[in-house]
């Protein structure tokens, strides 16, 4: 080994030419990693620095539709140091001359609250003080998006509900915000005492109460679970610690790092493939040393280590570099997207995901070298001397076969196994591996078809240029693999991203708004529901009303199983992670089929039967017949499976994931929904008289969700364009450096043509052809795998209609064809004005 690494250090005077595109390649993927691992590194562990501040207490307690108990209050109390208690719902604020109205996320907090963090607002000012009655009114702060929406400034008054406030002050930020469920509105803050002037706590009303703890000393959250559900067995609340600060954004985090890091997965692979190239076209350039060494009595052995410690250096160089661009995400993170992110950033070296970074670059780099190196170690000196201008040579041999074999398996069971999600990152090593396969089969196929067409005879006799650009493809050396790989690769990832997001958004900008609703009415009284009714029908214009019971539940076990054993597929896990939304009804739902199972009948009156949605029965395990424990209002119920039914979601029908037969539900406490279409001229009408007829009701403008949702896909889309690009451009810097590893070819073939008398204008016009004929062919084969995987994660995954959009497809193609047209001439411009004497005198 030394006398190899001897003579890789001296080959390394030579300097780096021939491994730029091999370093670029492997830095780009390497830092695409590191910095993803490192950004959600430090997300996570922002999370935990500050969890008891994101949750609000050392413990938290979520109950909806009614608060604790006298007993179960004061319990709760003797198990802590302090308590708080807050209640969270839905509201209308309206201006005092009821102009304008918006939806809002009410929190009514005790005087105790927060028991950590502090609240922002502006002006500064201690909670107690602003939320204080003064001249006769209580006190509100008020997100800054609700006063511009509704044109109020501090100082003056907004009414939600049945209660008028005083605007105290501005809301910047709360610190256990990030740890509930999304808003739909924006905050507003009360006293909780000035609760009962809203009048917004009804039998029924969607409410949630809050309590959170600062546990005694020594006491654990494991031990205060324990001591909870034996004094109080079976209740339907729900309860957190620390480590469950956020999981909203937990799992955000961890979905954004597996997408980022698959992308930077692939841009390792394809710049594996600029790797490979660089390698080759390195020991090409060689091959007279590679000769000299085995004509002096250098084994194959020696040839191989030899330039493998060399490959080895440059691609720890490579890594190297990758992993400190990496390193810097989180400084770089912070000081860029701080206002931006969900989380204060733990800001630091994370070593763990620096080091499987660079593990993947080193194994990348191995993989993709093993074949050219094999190549080398088994020409012979003889056929070298015969032909110093390449080392083409037989296949490697076994040992080199089960080497690259043994570490791409290493490379695709490190990418499953350090996967949060691992079916997901096995279902993208599998489709990279037969996008692969489809890429060289493609490659080998345009090959041989510019061959045929090259030798018919209508190509040369009507265009000398058609027939040259031709042969150009399927000539020894030609790029033409490396360019439908690589380019490839890039494009079809484009492709696929972009198909989806463009079918997202045609299902919510250009389909769903002639099918939705115009408002979703929520909190509609049982005892108000046919005053309701005759309201809303009485608005011209106003059609197709449909309302529904609706209560809030918890599944709480599966076939008699808690939940937290039960088995839940992963997909699913949303159901059983907090309350559902419950209805009871006669007959199917519209927007439903039943496929399994029987509905009940209209008169039933027998046991509660459930209707639940057909994903669930494998994603519980579960068949007709089987139990599930749901508990509503504190009450454990046990309703038996009647049927499963098929859901169209994007309906916008009222759909829920549970629907009980009638009976008992119908005696709980309990509000209803409703949804209504209503021309847009009419739509202020019937908020206002909504409004001002029902003020404990609260109305959600669907056309505005849908513009959230329009905006939110846009950014979720542009950045996941942009992320995707970065493989594109590593693409594009595999296909820069095969043009220059065949610079000398082209350069020479260049000289040969124009002495037989072929102009520089045919010389540009038989080299567009080519490029356009590989960028073209190149962009089809992406489309058609883009195309097949945009419909089996749309169709399948996303359960969505899918169709095929020719506008952005178009433009792919046309940036195919722009970066080889581009790439093609700047390697081959030079060629054209070499002069012809030099280069024959050393042919």
């Amino acid at each position: 080994m030394t006398p190899a690494l001897r003579f890789a250090l001296r080959e390394m005077r030579g300097g780096l030419a021939g491994f730029r595109i091999f370093l670029a390649c492997l830095t780009l993927g390497v830092a695409v990693i590191a910095a993803v691992g490192s950004l959600s590194a430090a997300i996570v562990g922002g999370l935990e620095r500050d969890a008891r501040s994101l949750l609000g207490g050392d413990v938290t307690l979520r109950q909806v539709h009614r608060p604790v108990s006298a007993e179960q209050r004061d319990w709760l109390a003797g198990q802590s140091t302090r308590l708080t208690e807050t209640i969270e719902m839905r509201a209308m604020a309206v201006r005092p001359d009821g102009a304008k109205r918006s939806l809002v996320q009410l929190k009514a907090a005790d005087a105790v609250y927060p028991l950590f963090g502090t609240i922002e607002t502006a002006p500064a000012e201690p909670m107690p003080g602003l939320l204080a009655e003064a001249d006769g009114l209580p006190g509100a702060v008020i997100d800054p998006a609700l006063l511009a929406r509704l044109g109020l400034s501090v100082g003056e008054t907004i009414q939600i509900g049945e209660g008028t406030f005083r605007i105290a002050a501005a809301l910047k930020s709360e610190p256990d915000r990030a740890s509930g469920p999304l808003d739909i509105g924006p905050r507003v803050l009360i006293a909780l005492p000035d609760m009962a002037r809203t009048q917004l706590l009804q039998p029924g009303s969607l409410a949630e109460f809050h309590y959170k703890l600062e546990l005694k000393p020594g006491t654990t959250a494991e031990a205060f679970r324990t001591a909870l559900a034996a004094r109080f067995p079976g209740e339907g609340w729900r309860v957190r610690d620390p480590s469950q600060a956020s999981p909203q954004v937990e799992r955000f985090v961890e979905r954004l790092a597996l997408f980022l890091t698959l992308v930077g997965l692939t841009a390792l692979l394809v710049g594996g493939v600029g790797v490979g190239n660089a390698v080759r076209a390195y020991l090409d350039g060689k091959s007279v040393t590679i000769a000299t060494l085995k004509a002096v009595g250098a084994p194959s052995g020696f040839i191989f280590r030899l330039y493998l410690m060399l490959i080895g250096l440059m691609a720890g160089s490579g890594t190297l570099i990758g992993v400190i661009l990496g390193a810097g995400a989180p400084w770089l993170a912070a000081g860029a997207l701080g206002d931006l992110l969900p989380v204060p950033l733990a800001v630091g070296l994370y070593p763990a995901p620096l080091a499987l970074a660079a593990i993947f670059g080193l194994l990348t780099a191995l993989t993709f070298s093993l074949w050219p190196l094999g190549r080398a170690q088994r020409v012979s000196a003889a056929s070298l001397f015969r032909d110093a201008g390449s080392s083409r040579g037989q296949a490697p041999g076994p040992r080199i076969l089960v080497a690259m074999g043994l570490s791409a398996l290493l490379l695709a069971a490190l990418a499953i196994g350090t996967a949060q999600q691992p079916l997901l990152a096995g279902w993208f090593v599998g489709g990279a591996v037969v996008s692969f396969g489809v890429f060289r089969v493609a490659a080998s196929g345009l090959k041989r078809l510019a061959r045929t067409l090259a030798s018919a005879p209508w190509a040369g006799g009507r265009s000398p240029r058609l027939r040259l650009a031709l042969a150009n493809i399927d000539r020894p050396g030609a790029p033409t693999a490396s360019v439908v790989l690589s380019l490839g690769l890039g494009l079809a990832v484009l492709v696929t991203v972009t198909l989806i997001e463009g079918n997202l958004n045609r299902q919510v900008v250009e389909r769903l708004p002639d099918q939705a609703p115009a408002f979703f009415f929520v909190d509609i009284p049982s005892t108000q529901t046919a005053a309701f009714d005759a309201l809303a029908l009485s608005i011209p214009g106003a059609s197709d009303l449909r309302r529904v019971p609706s209560l809030r539940g918890r599944i709480t076990a599966i076939k008699g199983v808690p939940v937290e054993k039960a088995f839940v597929d992963p997909e699913v896990s949303w159901a059983v992670d907090s309350d559902r939304g419950l209805t009871y009804a006669a007959t199917p739902p519209e927007g439903s089929k039943v496929v399994q199972g029987d509905w009940w009948p209209a008169d039933y009156k027998g046991p509660v039967l459930v209707s639940l949605d057909a994903r669930f029965r494998q994603g519980f395990g579960v068949e007709i017949g089987d139990v599930i424990t749901v508990n509503v209002l504190g009450r454990n119920l046990d309703a038996k499976i009647a049927n499963f039914r098929q859901i169209q979601w994007e309906s916008f029908n009222l759909n829920f994931v549970l629907i009980f037969s009638p009976g008992l539900l119908e005696s709980a406490p309990h509000t209803h929904l409703a949804t209504i279409h209503v021309p847009p001229a009419q739509e202020e009408a019937m908020l206002r008289q909504v409004g001002d007829a029902f003020p404990n009701v609260s109305a959600v403008r669907v056309r505005e969700a849908l513009d959230t949702v329009t905006a939110i896909l846009g950014a979720i889309g542009a950045a996941a364009r942009a992320v995707t690009g970065l493989t594109l451009v590593v693409g594009t810097l595999v296909l820069a450096g095969a043009v220059i590893a065949g610079h000398h070819r082209r350069v020479y073939d260049a000289i040969v043509l124009k002495v037989l008398g072929a102009t520089r204008r045919d010389l540009l016009g038989a080299y567009a052809l080519e490029y356009g004929v590989l960028g073209f062919a190149t962009a089809v084969i992406a489309i058609l795998i883009g195309t097949l995987a945009s419909w089996g994660v749309v169709t399948f995954l996303m359960r969505a209609d899918w169709v095929f959009l020719p506008l952005p497809v178009g433009a792919i193609t046309l940036l195919s064809l722009g970066i080889t047209l581009a790439l093609g001439f700047a390697g081959t411009w030079v060629a054209l004005g070499q002069k012809a004497a030099p280069l024959l005198r050393q042919g």
